[in-house]
Formats: C-alpha cells, structure tokens, sequence
C-alpha cells in the first residue's frame, strides 16, 4: 500500500512538473530589439526608441507586420511606425509603407523646425562597402519619397550604416528581413 501511495505522489508531482506555467520558447518568432540605443533615446542603435513599454518586442516572419507595434520615439508622429522594411537588395519603398511615410511627410510639414535621421540598413550577407552602398540608397528612396510629398529636404539626412546596425542576429530569412530597413531618428 505505501508503495502505491508513494507511486501515486510520485506520479502526480511529475504531471504536475509537466503542466508547469512556464512558457515555452518560441521557435516561430526572431527577437527584434527596438532598446538598443545608447543615451537619452536620441542616440544611433537599431529599432526605433523605448517608450518604457521594455527594451524587446516579438516580431512575427512579416517585418510589415512588425512595423505595426514599433512604438515611436516620442519626438515624430504620435502613432506611427519609425521603420520602413525593404525586399533582399533592393532599395525600393514597398507599397505597404507608402502610409508610413506619407505619415511622416505629413509631420515633418506641419513641424517645419524639426529635422530627421534617415538611417539605412542592410542585413549581414554581403561585402561592407556593397552594404554600405545598399543602405545610403535605401536612406536616399526615403528622402526622395519624403521630399515628393512636400518636405523640405533640409529637414532629411539621410545616412548608411550597412550591417553594422543589426535589429537580429538570427541567422534566417527571418532575421535578414528585420536588418533591410530604414529607421527615422528624429532630431
């Protein structure tokens, strides 16, 4: 009888063990780190700034469904994400950030003093100087969607940082798609 109670305790303590509240890891999702910048929030990093709401969010396999939750610094559109994503080496703005950036040319408009920190990013494959290229002309179909909707080019600076900015280091298409963007640093 001791035997089968001990079992029975036994048993119950390992279903229990199995049915923990701890959550799994997730194997679907790549981390994308938005807290990663040094200083105040104004400084250069990946992501977009903290707004006290953490220093990571998950992203999914869609970077456009990424940009959607990327709270913005505080200093640009209230709202509105700060990262624009682009296809593997191209430097075309996609259709689906065609209103993000529209957002942001509304803004920079109506606030004709502030100015922004247009920085480009590629993902790691890839030569430095190549990446690097790749990054200023993502900046540079930025500024130029910006400047067709009215703003002042002054108020745009346009700048690459190549690879050396990862938002992942998932070494995934996943992970490649969060590195091919544009960030807005408002200044």
């Amino acid at each position: 009888m001791k035997l089968l109670v001990t079992a029975l305790t036994l048993l119950g303590l390992l279903i229990s063990g199995c049915t923990s509240s701890t959550p799994a890891k997730p194997d679907e999702v790549s981390v994308y780190y938005y807290g990663n910048r040094s200083g105040s929030g104004s400084g250069s990093g990946t992501g977009s700034g903290n707004d006290g709401a953490g220093s990571q969010a998950i992203a999914t396999a869609r970077p456009a469904a990424v940009s959607a939750v990327v709270p913005t610094d505080g200093q640009g559109p209230p709202g509105v994400p700060t990262i624009v994503y682009f296809d593997y080496d191209s430097f075309v703005v996609k259709p689906e950030f065609q209103s993000i950036v529209a957002a942001h040319a509304k803004f920079l408009i109506a606030n004709p003093d502030r100015k922004v920190l247009l920085e480009g990013h590629t993902d790691q494959r890839g030569g430095s100087e190549y990446n690097l290229a790749l990054g200023q002309k993502r900046a540079e179909a930025v500024r130029k969607s910006l400047t067709l909707q009215g703003t002042a080019d002054g108020q745009l600076e346009p700048v690459s940082l190549g690879k050396e900015k990862p938002a992942s280091t998932e070494a995934s298409e996943k992970g490649y798609a969060l590195n091919r963007r544009v960030e807005f640093r408002y200044r």
